[in-house]
């Protein structure tokens, strides 16, 4: 049997948003949410939000992560 991940809730997702305004580093984030730094990367490159109207909006917002999560989720069920 493979490994059990948690995946990081809404919580998780909005503190890693302020901490990347505040510019905390990845090691520290990981640190405290107790996740492996290569999950926050991961988290913060798959997850970052752009959007050609909004050209000064982009970055990593912790509500644009759980929908893109979860659009992701939908279309691998498909």
């Amino acid at each position: 049997m493979g490994a059990v991940y948690r995946q990081l809730s809404i919580t998780e997702r909005r503190r890693i948003e302020r901490w990347r305004h505040a510019k905390v580093p990845v090691d520290e984030m990981a640190r405290v949410l107790k996740r492996c730094r290569p999950t926050k990367i991961r988290e913060l490159k798959r997850n970052y939000f752009t959007d050609e109207n909004m050209p000064k909006g982009y970055g990593y917002y912790g509500a644009a992560a759980q929908l893109m999560t979860a659009d992701r989720r939908v279309q691998n069920v498909s």
